[in-house]
């Protein structure tokens, strides 16, 4: 009989402890506006509003309703709030729509849960990140000199950084893939309450730009606590910061060509190997420094595009930098025997979601993503 009841017995806690902030989790989770969650349970938008606010609690019929339609169990709504996450740092603002952001800002939450949830588990490396803050006049600090005492700080020895998420995740710093829902979003990052966030871009198959992808989040977090997110200094702030991060000044510049005559394809294409970076980021570098002109440059990026190199380059490494921290996390559970659904059971958590949070590998945009 006590199998029977629980059921219902899970409907009113849920009910009964209902927290109006994780509705708003779930239904930015789920892509949906308030309009469109209203509809879909035949409610008004107003009592959405009263929910999520916590002017209204929902009744046991309605809440069982709303985790239907989000695709979550009925107990993830009396989970308490969610973690507390700073604003991400998106590429573009003005070119990412409001739902989407709204989705990744609840992406953000929920693996700051997962990432809590995992480490009262299993032991992660502290979270320990230089503080090298740089304004938007830079008049304290700038972002090759943050490069420069970043590396430092991690221990880089001169030339290549050998495996860039491996080097954060030692930092501890969660990195994971995103959802495809939100793969129209290029990597970002966020500080939550208890570690910093990168999170990348699933179909942004390239190993070359992933890496500079992850130094370029690097920077946010160690350079932007307090930068408007999205905004158009930070964010070449950040690109700086990674072209020196992965391509130190003094020690590029020397191999680096002036112009792309001769064998210079050839010398870039043994310098993207060497240094683990994309043919578009050493000509930008080349410029940037003052080794290739502004002429030799734009010709260059002219024969990029005629070889349709700025959509897939040329490369030996096609595998993209795995993450481990939360994949392993999740492996060293099941080895004790704790499935997924079993360590998610009392959050409600959706499986589907930590499956994709906690993979070492992205998920396509067309595979099923399953929420629960």
């Amino acid at each position: 009989m006590a199998e029977q009841r629980r059921p219902s017995q899970t409907l009113a806690a849920a009910a009964s402890f209902f927290n109006g902030e994780r509705l708003t989790m779930a239904r930015q989770l789920a892509g949906l506006k308030k309009s469109h969650l209203a509809a879909l349970i035949a409610m008004s938008p107003a009592s959405m509003t009263a929910w999520e606010s916590g002017a209204k609690q929902p009744n046991r019929a309605t809440v069982a309703k709303l985790a239907l339609a989000l695709r979550v169990e009925p107990q993830f709504f009396s989970g308490g709030a969610p973690p507390k996450i700073n604003k991400p740092h998106f590429r573009s603002l003005r070119s990412t729509p409001q739902i989407a952001q709204d989705e990744a800002e609840a992406y953000g939450r929920f693996v700051a849960e997962v990432a809590g949830m995992l480490e009262n588990a299993v032991e992660f490396p502290e979270a320990l990140l230089p503080d090298l803050s740089v304004n938007p006049d830079e008049r304290s600090m700038t972002p090759e000199v943050a490069a420069r005492e970043a590396r430092e700080f991690f221990g880089v020895a001169p030339g290549p950084v050998q495996h860039v998420v491996r080097l954060v995740e030692r930092s501890g710093v969660v990195v994971v893939f995103s959802e495809p829902g939100i793969a129209a979003i290029d990597a970002y990052s966020l500080h939550s309450a208890t570690r910093p966030i990168i999170v990348l871009n699933p179909v942004k198959d390239d190993y070359y730009r992933q890496r500079f992808d992850v130094a370029h989040e690097l920077g946010h977090l160690i350079m932007h606590h307090d930068a408007e997110p999205g905004g158009k200094v930070a964010e070449e702030q950040a690109n700086r910061f990674a072209a020196e991060f992965l391509m130190p000044a003094e020690e590029i510049a020397p191999f680096l060509p002036g112009s792309t005559a001769g064998k210079a394809w050839a010398q870039l294409a043994e310098l993207k190997e060497h240094w683990g970076v994309s043919l578009a980021a050493l000509l930008y570098r080349a410029r940037a420094l003052g080794v290739m002109g502004d002429v030799s440059y734009r010709n260059a990026i002219i024969r990029m595009s005629q070889n349709g190199w700025r959509r897939a380059e040329p490369g030996r490494i096609s595998s993209l930098e795995m993450p481990s921290m939360l994949p392993r996390a999740k492996e060293v559970l099941s080895e004790a025997g704790v499935d997924e659904e079993t360590f998610l059971s009392g959050s409600g958590l959706p499986v589907g979601l930590y499956a994709i949070a906690a993979s070492r590998v992205p998920h396509a945009a067309n595979e099923p993503e399953p929420m629960s």
